[in-house]
Parts: C-alpha cells; structure tokens; sequence
C-alpha cells in the first residue's frame, strides 16, 4: 500500500512510478515516464512534462517565503512552476513557484532555483548552486558546484561559470534607503566564461566570449574576447582563437 498523498485533482500520466511518503498538491499535472522519488513534494498546480527524473526530497513549487525587511521578495501572485520534459532533478533540490525549467536541464542535488526564475534548456545546474529570484539563465549553460547568482541577473547562451563563483547586486552592502533604488545583478554574455572563485561585483557585465580569471574581482565591465585577470580584474590578453564559441562547432537544437 502506497504511503504517498495525492490530490484527487492531480493529473499523473502513464507509466509514472512514485515513491513513499510523497505529497502531490492539488492540480498538480505529472506526464507520462516520470520517476519520483521518495519524500517528494510537489506544491498545487505545478506542471512537470513526460519522461522527468525528480529524485528524493526534492520540493517542487514552493512559494516563497518573505522576511519582514526583506529587500527584494514581495507579496505577490506567482504563475504555477513548470518543468519541461526529459529533465532531471537531484535530491534535496528547492524550485519555487514562479519558475520555469526548459527541456533536458540538469538540476544537481542541493540546488535552490528562487521565484520569477527561467532556465533555457539543456543547461546544467550544479550541485548546491543557489539561483536567486528575477534572473534568466540561457540555453546550454554550464553552473557548477557551488555557483552564487544574484537576484535580477541575466545569463545568456553557452556561458560557462566555474565551482565557487559568487555575484552580487548590492553596492550598499545593506546599508542605507538609497540601495533600494539601485539594486542590480550581473548580466554574463552568449559564451563568456567565469573562472573558478571569482567574484563579480553588482551591474557588471561580461560581454561576448571574456573570459574570467580564477580569483578575479571584477569591479568593471569585462569587454568581449578578453582574458580579465586580477584583483581587481583588467584587461590581461585576448581570448585564445581556437577557444573563441565561433570556432567550437556546436550547434543549438
């Protein structure tokens, strides 16, 4: 006998196989190959799509919560959570309402995907990467182990951020009423790449196929196809040719 709670409201296609000690809301649509795994969450009107591998623990449209001075969370309406088919979410993985995960992403354990939050498919999500709330992340897009990306953020095509990165979006550090009106992620362009421990400061961007030192600070905008190195960054030498997206041979499907 089943130690699962489903709604009878929940829609679940065929060949679904759930786990013990799950909690499916109401409206929730499940479609068909799914395999949920056990103690399992899966908040009312989410939309999950065929053949998605969600693995135990996981917490699936979430709403958020919202601390009494909170700077950026509000009260508001969210769209149901969606997660597009053939996709794969770890254990212990947080996806709030309001987001939504396109075809063949990778979710690792321990990752946290924030409200108001859009994921282009067959992008990777690393293991323990926090995702903050308003932010984009591209198609093809590489977020490894540990990845810090700040609220109101924009990551494009083919980026590929390095374990450990953290952005940030707070030039007041908290501090006095005129950061509310500046608040401002990073925006990363199509094919940069951030290397391992570098930080990047609020409302900078990385332009087309940079490249990121280990260890940078970036304090300035980073112009496209050059090596910024450097605390803080600067301009160091161009991308190496051969390691231009242009001359990678990939092609987006």
């Amino acid at each position: 006998m089943s130690t699962s709670i489903i709604a009878p409201s929940a829609r679940i296609g065929e060949g679904v196989r759930i786990g013990e000690m799950c909690v499916i809301g109401d409206n929730v649509t499940i479609g068909s190959g799914c395999v949920i795994g056990h103690h399992v969450v899966i908040h009312d009107d989410t939309s999950i799509g065929e053949n998605v591998r969600i693995d135990d623990g996981a917490s699936i449209g979430k709403s958020p919560m919202r601390a009494a001075n909170s700077a950026v969370t509000k009260d508001r309406q969210l769209d149901p959570c969606a997660i597009d088919s053939d996709c794969i979410i770890g254990t212990n993985v947080v996806i709030y309402r309001g987001s939504t995960i396109g075809r063949k992403v990778l979710i690792a354990d321990l990752s946290t995907v924030r409200e108001n939050v859009k994921i282009g498919r067959f992008t990777i999500v690393g293991r323990g990467v926090a995702i903050e709330n308003f932010c984009n992340i591209g198609n093809y897009v590489k977020l490894e182990t540990n990845v810090y990306i700040t609220a109101y953020s924009d990551i494009e095509d083919r980026v590929f951020v390095a374990p450990c990165v953290a952005t940030s979006n707070d030039n007041y550090v908290g501090r006095t009423e005129e950061r509310f009106k500046h608040f401002k992620g990073v925006v990363i362009r199509k094919g940069a790449r951030v290397g391992v421990n570098s930080t990047i400061l609020p409302g900078k961007t990385i332009e087309e196929d940079a490249l990121i030192a280990a260890g940078a600070i970036l304090t300035t905008d980073a112009p496209a196809k050059k090596i910024m190195l450097g605390a803080p960054a600067k301009p160091f030498r161009d991308v190496p040719e051969e390691q231009l997206l242009e001359n990678q041979g990939w092609e987006d499907k």
